[in-house]
């Protein structure tokens, strides 16, 4: 009996009750697809793996194919092979029907992995840094909003009714105890759920904003498994806000006057040892903490059109509002795009604030670490830290719209060192033709401004 087997048989012996097992994977935007299968049918999944086609990993934000690079409907859409992922098989506390899922990771035909599975894109990247004795421990924090499900005429979100009172929340208390309080249950349901599914989260806080929460994961020693983590954890989030009755978005920035959502990404990285070796036993860091820095800043032109995957996302970057305004650094320094923060040194890391928690993080964290690899192999220097406020002003460095950011990445110089020039292309092709999309539709305001 294949192990895969071994594991189903023994979940369904545990659980009895449970009717289906959803197979997932997450897609370039960082989709959540699948198929569903009935408890009597899962096995064949477990042994053969599910046929899907490739092109489910190059679909737009809206689900539209738009035939990147031939993918599609030009090759007659083949398929390959979705295999489980082993430890994965978890019940779905806020299912409905009584559920599991499953993830899954793409092969092709021939059982190897394929390069379109942004999963894939990272464990390649992850496994250049392990060879050169780099082994990274990482995390990911995500923020997001609780919103009302019912929109406003326009379409636009508003802030939810706050349990506690019945009345829709305007409070903005950022670290607040009472908001946390206030919506303490569907926190707790949130916190119980990752629990059930192996996904390490240890605090949360309220944020910037009415509604506004992150949720912090636990360092883990395998860039693909802190990953999995933090698109596990958008699972969650949205299905346990939906059976409170709110709805939860990950959105960059669903509030033009209030704070964006973030996707912060604290990596270090230790010696086979397990020895840190971005410490030097102060306060600072070590010469390969600066030059993994020095890396990220050299990259991170290159790759904003993977830290800000859509036009919402652009919006988010404005002076002084604790994001980051070009390529900057600090020690305990939140104003910056590269903090590292204060504490124990055999805790020393970086943190990396750029991105929106709408990116995929699987591509997100590819990017971050191999930024930090070419600094070291590069011995970048990053030049002085900040130690005032380096959110003063937009760095014209940096392309801060999502056209220009498509056009660093179309004529990346160090990326394609890493990920596959033509996964690069792809994931292009398929960004430009959302854009294209997005920017042919008319809203609202145009009306009321030009009409």
């Amino acid at each position: 009996m294949k192990p895969g087997v071994e594991e189903l048989t023994s979940f369904l012996a545990d659980h009895p009750d449970v009717e289906y097992v959803d197979a997932i994977l997450f897609d370039l935007c960082g989709i959540v697809r699948g198929k569903r299968y009935p408890r009597q049918d899962a096995k064949g999944l477990f042994t053969n793996g599910m046929q899907i086609p490739y092109s489910v990993f190059l679909l737009d934000v809206t689900g539209d194919c738009p035939d990147a690079g031939g993918r599609g409907f030009s090759d007659g859409d083949p398929d390959g092979i979705a295999v489980p992922v082993a430890g994965t098989l978890k019940r779905v506390p806020w299912a409905r029907v009584p559920s599991a899922q499953v993830l899954l990771t793409m092969t092709d035909q021939d059982g190897t992995a394929s390069s379109l599975d942004p999963r894939n894109v990272l464990r390649a990247v992850e496994s250049r840094l392990v060879e050169d004795g780099l082994h990274p421990v990482t995390a990911l924090e995500l923020e997001f909003y609780l919103i009302d499900r019912q929109r406003m005429t326009d379409g636009s979100p508003q802030f939810p009714i706050a349990p506690d009172t019945g009345q829709r929340d305007k409070n903005t208390q950022v670290y607040g105890m009472w908001e946390i309080e206030s919506y303490a249950a569907v926190l707790r349901d949130i916190e119980t759920a990752c629990n059930v599914q192996g996904v390490p989260c240890y605090t949360a806080s309220s944020e910037y904003a009415p509604g506004q929460f992150e949720v912090n994961l636990r360092h883990v020693t395998s860039g693909v498994s802190a990953a999995d983590h933090a698109s596990l954890l958008k699972r969650v989030v949205m299905g346990v806000a939906e059976r409170h009755g709110f709805e939860a978005t990950f959105m960059s920035k669903p509030f033009s006057k209030m704070s964006g959502n973030g996707l912060h990404i604290h990596l270090s990285l230790c010696d086979e040892t397990g020895k840190n070796l971005f410490d030097d036993g102060g306060d600072g860091g070590t010469d390969m903490l600066r030059w993994a820095i020095g890396g990220m800043q050299a990259t991170m032109a290159e790759a904003m059109a993977i830290f800000a995957p859509n036009a919402n996302a652009y919006r988010r970057f404005q002076p002084n509002l604790y994001v980051p305004t070009g390529p900057t650094w600090g020690i305990n320094n939140r104003s910056v795009a590269f903090r590292v923060p204060s504490g124990e040194g055999a805790a020393r890391r970086v943190e990396h604030r750029i991105c929106g928690a709408d990116a995929n993080p699987y591509l997100a964290l590819a990017a971050v670490m191999l930024g930090a690899h070419h600094g070291i192999k590069n011995r970048i220097d990053p030049g002085p830290a900040h130690t005032g406020n380096a959110g003063k002003e937009m760095d014209e460095s940096v392309p801060w719209t999502w056209r220009s950011a498509l056009q660093r990445l179309d004529e990346a110089k160090i990326l394609p060192g890493y990920i596959s020039r033509e996964y690069l292309s792809l994931y292009h092709e398929t960004k430009w033709a959302e854009m294209e999309k997005f920017q042919s539709l008319i809203a609202p305001h145009e009306y009321n401004w030009y009409l």
